[in-house]
């Protein structure tokens, strides 16, 4: 069925989470990238593209499948003994291959653009901290979804740092500064709220320092949408994906962007004019003093 998105109109369609972005609203995502690019070459972030898949057993080291077993989806293949039991044309639009049609998966779509990152410094010695940009396309199973605001299937950039805690966190703190100054340019009215992803166990000392010092904040706009997060991880990936940083366990954090999300927010505050919010988003200067 299709979900209609209120003060949105073509070019965007989305049908059962899956979303088709015509040109205007590929123009303004650029626009949007644009500017969070800028911000992450102002903060000496290199820019990097990682695979689209992550191996089973890499998440397993992050506890991927004990704190977000509801948003996982598996990538595997079609069990090739059962080739006379796949759909056929014409199928019907409920269609599903079954347990016994497919292979054992090793390999899980991302629901976040960062795992990757981390998994690719595993077991590096840091002497000096280290910050990279990433975008990657991004899946998360739902219990419903709805237009832009909630996918399937959606876009995220991020923005990492990692290193000692005081500079990681101060990576948070500028870019939650620049994140607000933004939403103002654009009119947004955006407000921050902690989040409680369950990163840690929940009863161990995670979890009760997660409680007194918060690790997520989230901004806000349209009614509770998240569209972008600042997140402190503390030691966690460090730890587990055993990165030191001058000898110690690495901190690291990031911010990410939603970028359908932003595209949601800003047809409604533009009132569905698709160029005028790409005007209003190419005029921010950036870092530099450069819009």
């Amino acid at each position: 069925m299709r979900t209609p998105d209120p003060g949105l109109r073509a070019p965007v369609d989305v049908t059962d989470g899956l979303v088709t972005l015509g040109p205007e609203a590929v123009r303004l995502r650029a626009a949007l990238d644009r500017v969070f690019t800028g911000w992450a070459a102002a903060a000496g972030a290199a820019e990097v593209l990682y695979p689209p898949l992550i191996p089973v057993a890499d998440l397993a080291r992050f506890d991927y499948f004990t704190n977000f077993p509801h948003l996982v989806l598996a990538a595997t293949a079609v069990n090739t003994d059962a080739i006379a039991d796949l759909p056929t044309h014409p199928a019907e639009p409920a269609t599903t291959l079954g347990g016994h049609q497919l292979a054992r998966a090793g390999l899980v779509l991302p629901s976040a653009a960062c795992y990757n990152a981390y998994l690719s410094l595993a077991g590096s010695r840091l002497g000096e901290p280290v910050r990279f940009t990433t975008i990657a396309q991004c899946f998360r199973r739902e219990t419903h979804y709805e237009g832009l605001r909630r996918l399937h299937g959606f876009t995220m950039r991020e923005i990492i740092a990692v290193g000692d805690a005081e500079t990681v966190k101060d990576h948070l703190t500028t870019h939650k500064d620049l994140v607000l100054g933004f939403a103002a340019h654009l009119g947004l009215d955006l407000t921050t709220e902690v989040a409680t992803d369950p990163f840690f166990d929940a009863n161990g000392s995670r979890a009760v320092m997660q409680r007194l010092f918060p690790t997520k904040e989230e901004f806000v706009a349209d009614g509770g949408l998240a569209i972008a997060s600042v997140n402190y991880h503390r030691n966690f990936f460090g730890e587990r994906a055993e990165i030191t940083y001058a000898g110690e366990e690495a901190h690291t954090s990031c911010v990410a962007f939603g970028m359908e999300r932003w595209l949601h927010v800003l047809a409604g505050r533009f009132h569905g004019d698709w160029q005028a919010a790409a005007e209003a988003v190419a005029s921010f200067p950036l870092p530099g003093g450069t819009a």
